[in-house]
């Protein structure tokens, strides 16, 4: 078979049902070869989107997904989705086409050293320039994209290469020198968490994005539950445990929830799991490591220690963890602590105020996501939709998706397609803002094309709002390049992609359009109706 040929059962054999992708002529061969295939092909608009879909499309089902590109722009246009898919840890494999060996290094036309862009992006990268080694390569690929923490892989491909004839040979077992990803924690470390569990007053655990990516929601709510400790979250943690749970006190971070910051300033032993404590969750860490015990938890060494420093560091796989945590009797009593907790939630003030003839976007966000099914997915955009989305959003059993990390603008939509491609009984609704919705509304082109019936709401306030917000505070309201007008017409947006339209402005009718806007069956745009001015902190 050709290299072409053994792409396409490469990937057959790693059950692989879509791709998502935009088609040049280093990469036909490929297309050539799928084309015979069972493995259906979208199409989308801009490379870029194609990383962003098979996001969505990894993150619904918890495995890796595929995008493909040509060499040279189409190459460079994915690094951004590349990019977005490894700050946030999502699985991965992206295929691009390549010019042929022998012109490799002479700047002829659409060549780009690919594998050199990527290199602070993925996890690996391969360029192929041996026919024989693609079914290997690609075995390992999807390995390594889909264990320790998960990430995008690049196998770059020469043209030639793709054309090339040889006979087939199953790869072996995969044994890679220098990555053996640990998943079990160590069982000192184990116990010494315990102890420290025991010894504590006033427990927190702070549940980021790897309890998600490590399918652990389960076993951290049983933890929780048999032991009493109350939960907050990152924003890539949303989701971890259902937003009416008794146990759980919101997102932490400049654009959290106030008392569940205060939960963080007052514990004596704070456990973080899977979150690299960023800027936007702690914003000094070295006061948190403080007068109180802290221990993190992360199947990624280099994440422990890099932002704060761990009383005790535990490596391994997070839902292997808690089940090993569920065996010890811990016997706990925390219900003053979490009673006291209770008593701040209670007593803080929102100070935020909105505006009459518009629409709360808190409570719109609280709303909408009460109404939707309980499995639906949520994905949001970046921006202020994203601080109101994260803050307001009601968990039951569905999924919250966004990107925390890169915060990538425009990724709502692609990603939206891609879990709805992989989930297509699930309800799935994107919410942007019209700065996020313009990065990638070409893509609801794929959307009619492929007939994907997705759910998109636009925040409307003609302002890049969160940059406007920044250069509120920050520069005497010298607002300039963050004005988008009302511009363009949604309606007619709508009407061009046969969209069913719905335009939301007062609160007296926003529940009964929202559930309008749910049931209908075709894919729908509501467009939300923001104060120019409305901040996400006062």
């Amino acid at each position: 078979m050709t290299g072409a040929d053994a792409m396409v059962k490469c990937l057959q054999d790693q059950g692989i049902k879509v791709v998502f992708g935009y088609p040049g002529v280093a990469i036909a061969p490929f297309y050539n070869s799928l084309y015979h295939s069972d493995i259906k092909s979208i199409l989308v608009r801009q490379e870029q989107n194609a990383g962003h879909a098979a996001s969505g499309y990894a993150r619904a089902t918890r495995k890796p997904a595929v995008c493909i590109a040509t060499s040279g722009p189409g190459a460079t246009n994915l690094i951004t989705g590349l990019a977005t898919a490894y700050s946030d840890s999502i699985p991965m494999v992206a295929i691009t086409g390549q010019v042929s060996t022998q012109l490799l290094g002479k700047d002829v036309f659409q060549e780009a050293d690919i594998t050199g862009c990527c290199e602070p992006f993925v996890k690996y990268s391969y360029l192929v320039k041996d026919v024989r080694d693609i079914p290997r390569i690609f075995k390992e690929a999807f390995y390594i994209a889909s264990t320790g923490r998960q990430g995008p892989v690049l196998i770059d491909i020469p043209i030639d290469v793709q054309n090339q004839e040889f006979n087939y040979v199953e790869p072996g077992p995969i044994s890679i020198r220098g990555y053996k990803p640990k998943v079990q924690g160590h069982v000192v470390q184990i116990k010494k968490v315990v102890d420290a569990i025991q010894k504590a007053k006033k427990p927190l655990i702070c549940a980021g994005g790897g309890v998600i990516l490590g399918h652990a929601e389960d076993e951290l709510r049983q933890f929780c539950e048999k032991n009493g400790i109350p939960v907050v979250t990152t924003m890539m943690g949303v989701g971890s445990m259902p937003k009416r749970h008794p146990l759980f006190f919101g997102m932490v971070g400049t654009n959290g929830k106030p008392y569940a910051n205060r939960a963080l300033e007052q514990c004596d032993l704070l456990i973080i799991v899977g979150a690299r404590v960023n800027d936007r969750s702690v914003v000094a860490p070295s006061k948190l490591e403080q007068n109180r015990l802290i221990i993190h938890i992360d199947i990624d060494t280099a994440e422990i220690g890099k932002n704060i420093g761990p009383t005790i560091p535990l490596v391994g796989d997070a839902r292997l963890i808690f089940e090993n945590l569920l065996s010890y009797d811990i016997q706990p009593d925390y219900g003053t602590w979490v009673e006291d907790l209770w008593y701040i939630k209670k007593n803080c003030v929102d100070n935020r105020t909105f505006h009459e003839g518009f629409i709360n976007p808190c409570l719109f966000v609280e709303h909408l996501t009460d109404r939707m099914e309980e499995d639906a997915i949520y994905v949001a955009d970046v921006g202020q939709n994203q601080l109101w989305s994260a803050d307001n959003y009601v968990m039951k059993k569905g999924r919250f998706l966004t990107t925390g990390g890169f915060g990538t603008m425009g990724y709502a939509i692609p990603a939206a397609i891609g879990a709805k491609m992989a989930c297509p009984d699930k309800q799935v609704v994107a919410v942007c803002g019209d700065g996020s919705f313009q990065m990638s509304l070409n893509e609801l082109a794929t959307m009619l094309q492929n007939n994907i019936k997705v759910k998109v709401i636009v925040m409307k306030n003609m302002y890049l709002g969160l940059v406007r917000e920044y250069q509120f505070n920050n520069y005497d309201e010298h607002y300039i390049a963050v004005d988008l007008g009302d511009i363009p017409n949604l309606e007619k947006i709508a009407e061009a992609y046969d969209m069913d339209y719905f335009h939301v402005k007062s609160m007296e009718k926003m529940d009964s359009m929202i559930e309008e806007f749910l049931a209908c069956e075709n894919s729908a745009l509501m467009v939300c109706h923001v104060y120019r001015y409305d901040k996400v902190k006062e």
